[in-house]
């Protein structure tokens, strides 16, 4: 199936959904159902992807951006999901997506009045190296000189020395279009701003959905052996869709974040201790400093979830425990998204981050939680459940695959400007050459959209043309760096929005 995304493209996808029975359809096109689509198309199986927004749209383009083994978690003693995590971010970043994943060496300040001393933290970033064989180095304690040359804005007062560790980072907006593409490749058919009006029951049994395309408002339907509820945040929404009377089986927690100017290089990223269990971090990322996150009950709707002017003070003000100079005007974006976690009594910070697997009366499955470190595993889960074997796939990269600094060397010597050149190979990869083909054959889409990035308008026309983007939100948030850096001005959105229906 051919990946265009235009009008008629469009219209050949809603063709293809209602054409037969499709052994699965996955309605959520978050990382969660995503990668349930992969694995399954990986399997042989029919599979139908679709989702209301775009894919990402939500909580999967809202993370922290980490693929971690989860250092925390030695904390409540749970060695063997760390020594999991860590298995799967290895694996991530040698074998399925080493252009996309990155290490990043992180510092953990110690101070005089902190939660943790030396001693423990030493002993904790030692174990954590140690449960990952020592792969990305050695967990150890450094001096309060050293940790400065990593972080030049760390609080200097009370600073003992600091621990150091390795963990890895990704852009999770790019990771999630290339796991489309892959589930494309494999045989899925996807279709993003299509969503659920109705499920389709016959005797008893859920046998496929109803659904409207969001753009033109055309109506259509699939049908299906086994339809799996991804839909994250609006999980019971759908199974009360199945059955009215269904308890509610999740409950959601805000994580915030914030994109600030960076105003001197960072060789390192923060994980701060805040008090005990809770920790703050403050990472490099696309040339600016990513801090977060918050924890807290959210009972609003899953919609309209945003960091408010509160979750900016928190951040702030948790970050400053370990960094000086932050300045609120510095603030170039800010974002939240939603955990979705097993329901039950307690607080949200304590609650376990678990997948949440549940079957209706009417036989849909519904899928909820889990982290983008072990997203493949996903998939695997529901392989099991359909009786075919997950066990048995092999491990596929996803598209691009290459070592991004050979493909940057290539783009240069085009040539395209080394910034752009680097940009472009660490989030497309090889695929990248696909856009140097389309600057060659029109120069003007490889002017950046905004001076002040690196993103080009080759990468709008990819975006609508190549990988499911039909609104600006779709280019400019999840395709492009272009909202995070806050280069998402008025007059740059009219020209996504007209480059968008130009064809």
């Amino acid at each position: 199936m051919n990946v265009t995304t235009t009008a008629a493209g469009r219209s050949e996808i809603r063709a293809e959904l209602g054409r037969g029975k499709f052994d699965l359809l996955v309605i959520g096109g978050g990382i969660v159902g995503i990668s349930a689509a992969w694995t399954a198309a990986q399997a042989g199986l029919r599979v139908a992807l679709v989702d209301a927004g775009d894919f990402a749209g939500a909580t999967s383009s809202a993370s922290t951006k980490l693929v971690h083994g989860g250092l925390r978690y030695l904390q409540t003693g749970n060695v063997r999901l760390v020594a999991e995590n860590h298995r799967e971010r290895r694996s991530l970043a040698a074998e399925v997506a080493p252009h996309l994943v990155n290490p990043r060496r992180f510092v953990v300040p110690i101070y005089a009045d902190g939660p943790h001393g030396a001693a423990k933290l030493g002993a904790g970033v030692f174990l954590y190296s140690a449960l990952s064989a020592f792969g990305d180095g050695l967990g150890r304690v450094i001096t309060k000189a050293h940790a400065l040359e990593q972080v030049p804005a760390l609080r200097t007062e009370g600073l003992k020395s600091a621990a150091v560790y390795t963990d890895h980072q990704m852009n999770d907006s790019r990771v999630a279009i290339m796991t489309v593409r892959a589930a494309v490749a494999a045989g899925a058919v996807v279709l993003n701003h299509a969503g659920v009006v109705g499920l389709r029951m016959s005797a008893g049994r859920v046998v496929g959905a109803d659904l409207r395309d969001g753009l033109d408002g055309t109506e259509f339907g699939v049908a299906a052996r086994l339809v799996l509820n991804a839909t994250g945040p609006w999980v019971d929404r759908l199974r009360a869709m199945e059955d009215a009377s269904a308890a509610p089986s999740i409950r959601l927690s805000k994580g915030a974040h914030i994109v600030l100017k960076r105003h001197q290089p960072w060789k390192a990223a923060l994980t701060i201790p805040i008090d005990k269990y809770r920790v703050s971090f403050a990472i490099p990322w696309e040339d600016h400093l990513l801090l977060g996150t918050t924890d807290e009950a959210y009972e609003g709707e899953p919609g309209e979830v945003r960091a408010t002017d509160a979750d900016i003070d928190q951040i702030l003000g948790e970050a400053g425990v370990g960094l000086s100079g932050l300045r609120r005007a510095d603030v170039v974006y800010a974002f939240a998204g939603l955990r979705v976690l097993p329901g039950g009594p307690g607080d949200v910070a304590t609650a376990k981050r678990e997948t949440v697997l549940t079957e209706g009366p009417g036989g849909m499955l519904s899928i909820a939680g889990g982290k983008w470190t072990t997203y493949r595993h996903i998939g695997k889960v529901i392989l099991d459940r359909l009786g075919v074997g997950g066990e048995l796939l092999k491990t596929v990269p996803l598209p691009g695959l290459a070592a991004p600094a050979a493909v940057a060397q290539r783009l240069a010597a085009a040539p395209m400007d080394p910034a752009v050149a680097a940009h472009l190979a660490t989030h497309y990869g090889t695929l990248a050459f696909d856009l140097a083909d389309l600057v060659r054959a029109d120069p003007a889409l490889g002017a950046p959209v905004h001076p002040d990035g690196p993103d080009i308008w080759a990468q709008v026309v990819y975006a609508r043309d190549r990988e499911w983007a039909s609104t600006a939100d779709d280019v400019l948030r999840r395709r492009t760096t272009l909202t995070l850096r806050g280069l998402d001005t008025p007059e740059i959105r009219a020209q996504v929005t007209e480059m968008l229906r130009s064809r």
